[in-house]
């Protein structure tokens, strides 16, 4: 009768499985990232490395905490792991807040100007398309099992994909019209909605509860 109060079995399985490619696919956006940013010398690619590196980060904490959801730990050590997840995810999605005030700041007062790179095109044009579906999956996931550690996580994605659609614009409107100031200035649009994600996990992380959608 207790257990049948716990999460499906098959839904946690699910969920790892989201985690674990999400976490390949992180590894990958880091890498081609920074080093396509390094050497087009692209404040924008650049910061989309270090944003990945972030949810590299969080993907990480929710996956340990989804092999962690055994059937032998009690209600009250879900819920203690749920919580630090979900405060650990909070303040990721503060790091990054801060990461592109300081990048998108620095690269508007010093007018800098990235030069072209395929591997950033290719890679924005991949991550919009993959994105997309990891975000959707672990956000239906998240729903299911009632888990606001999943959920903050899940949004990380969607900072990614608006991210990826910054850097794709960013590229091409500097290749093609010269706009430098586009990359940075779409990224400072995004601390609102990526700060409200923020401070709902943080909530999640105090209370054990999130608001529905």
């Amino acid at each position: 009768m207790e257990t049948a109060s716990r999460p499906n079995e098959g839904l946690i399985r699910q969920a790892r499985l989201a985690e674990a490619l999400t976490l390949a696919w992180m590894v990958v956006e880091l890498v081609v990232a920074l080093w396509a940013g390094i050497t087009a010398r692209s404040v924008a690619l650049t910061t989309f490395g270090v944003d990945s590196g972030i949810e590299l980060f969080t993907a990480a904490v929710v996956l340990r905490q989804l092999l962690l959801h055994t059937d032998r730990a009690s209600d009250e050590e879900l819920d203690a792991r749920e919580r630090q997840a979900s405060g650990l995810v909070g303040w990721g999605l503060y790091g990054l807040i801060v990461f592109i005030v300081a990048t998108s700041v620095w690269s508007l007062a010093t007018r800098s100007h990235p030069e072209s790179s395929t591997a950033g095109l290719v890679l924005a044009v991949a991550a919009l398309v993959i994105m997309p579906l990891l975000w959707h999956w672990r956000r239906r996931l998240a729903k299911e099992l009632e888990s606001p550690a999943l959920r903050a996580d899940a949004a990380c994605s969607l900072v990614c994909i608006y991210m990826s659609a910054t850097l794709l614009v960013g590229l091409l409107l500097n290749r093609l019209f010269g706009w430098w100031w586009a990359d940075p200035a779409a990224a400072l649009a995004m601390i609102w909605w990526i700060r409200g994600e923020a401070a709902e996990a943080l909530e999640a992380a105090r209370t054990g509860k999130r608001e529905d959608d």
